[in-house]
C-alpha cells in the first residue's frame, strides 16, 4: 500500500523516504470517488470545502488545474483531508482513479510544492466566514446553522460531499441549501434532502416546513434539458404501435 513521501530519520541517523499515502473511498454516487490524504492536509483551512466545476474556476487552485487536465473530470471538491472527484458518465474509474492518485501524489509531494489553493482564495474564504459570523441572524437561523454544522455536514462529508446553507424564508418555513461534491449529482440527492436533511431539521425545529436545493445556473440548464429529453422519450414510447413480428 502506498504512503506519503516524506523524510524521517531511522535508527542509524540516515534519511529514509516514505511515499504519500492516498486512500480511495466509494460514495453513494457511482460517478464520484473520494480520495483521502490522512498524512498531509489538502486545504489549509479546517472545516472548509471548496468546489470547482470548471477550469475557469480552477485558476484559484493549481492542484485542481492539474486534475482537470485528465480526461473525464466533471468537478472537484477539495476538503481539509480529502478530495472528491465527479466524473463524466462515459468514463471508467479503472484507469482514471489511478491517474488522479498519481497526480495528487506528484503535486502534494513535490519538493517545491505549490499551495493547493491561492492566497487570494484563502483570504476570500476567511473574509466570507468572518462576514457570516458578524451577520445579525434570528434564533431560528442560528439553530438551523448549528444543526447543519454539528449533525448534517459531517455525515455528508463522510460520503464525499458537502452542504452549504443559503437562506431561510420565515414566511414559508423553507430552508435553502446547496449540495456539493458527490451528493450534488447523486441519483439519491433528492432522498438525501427530503428524507434525511428535511426530516431532521423539521424534527428539531418546528418552524422548518421544507428544504429546497439551490442549483448553479449551468446545473439548472442541464436539469431542464434532461427533463425535456426524458419527456420526449416517454412521448416516443407512447406513440409506438406494436405491429407484431415482421413477415418473412
Amino acid at each position: 500500500m502506498l504512503s506519503r513521501k516524506f523524510l524521517l530519520r531511522n535508527i542509524n541517523g540516515n534519511l529514509t523516504r516514505r511515499l504519500l499515502h492516498i486512500k480511495t473511498a466509494s460514495t453513494p454516487n457511482e460517478n464520484a470517488l473520494k480520495f483521502i490524504s490522512p498524512d498531509k492536509p489538502i486545504l489549509p483551512i479546517e472545516s472548509t470545502t471548496f468546489e470547482f466545476t470548471s477550469t475557469l474556476q480552477a485558476i484559484h487552485s493549481p492542484l485542481a488545474l492539474q486534475l482537470f487536465k485528465l480526461p473525464g473530470i466533471k468537478s472537484i471538491l477539495l476538503g481539509p483531508d480529502f478530495l472528491t472527484v465527479n466524473k463524466l458518465d462515459n468514463y471508467d474509474w479503472h484507469d482514471l482513479s489511478q491517474e488522479i492518485t498519481d497526480t495528487m501524489k506528484e503535486f502534494l509531494d513535490h519538493k517545491d510544492a505549490k499551495p493547493v489553493i491561492t492566497n487570494e482564495l484563502v483570504e476570500k474564504i476567511q473574509q466570507d466566514k468572518q462576514a457570516l459570523e458578524e451577520e445579525d441572524e434570528s434564533e431560528i437561523v442560528s439553530m438551523i446553522k448549528e444543526l447543519i454544522e454539528t449533525r448534517i455536514r459531517p455525515a455528508i462529508q463522510d460520503d464525499g460531499g458537502d452542504i452549504e446553507y443559503k437562506g431561510f424564508d420565515e414566511e414559508t418555513g423553507t430552508v435553502f441549501l446547496k449540495l456539493q461534491g458527490a451528493c450534488k449529482s447523486c441519483s439519491a440527492s433528492e432522498d438525501t434532502l427530503k428524507s434525511g436533511i428535511e426530516g431532521m431539521l423539521k424534527h428539531y425545529i418546528e418552524e422548518v416546513q421544507e428544504v429546497q436545493q439551490i442549483l448553479d445556473p449551468e446545473e439548472e440548464i442541464a436539469m431542464k434539458e434532461f427533463e425535456r429529453l426524458e419527456s420526449q422519450l416517454k412521448g416516443a414510447k407512447g406513440n409506438v404501435v406494436d405491429e407484431g413480428p415482421p413477415s418473412l
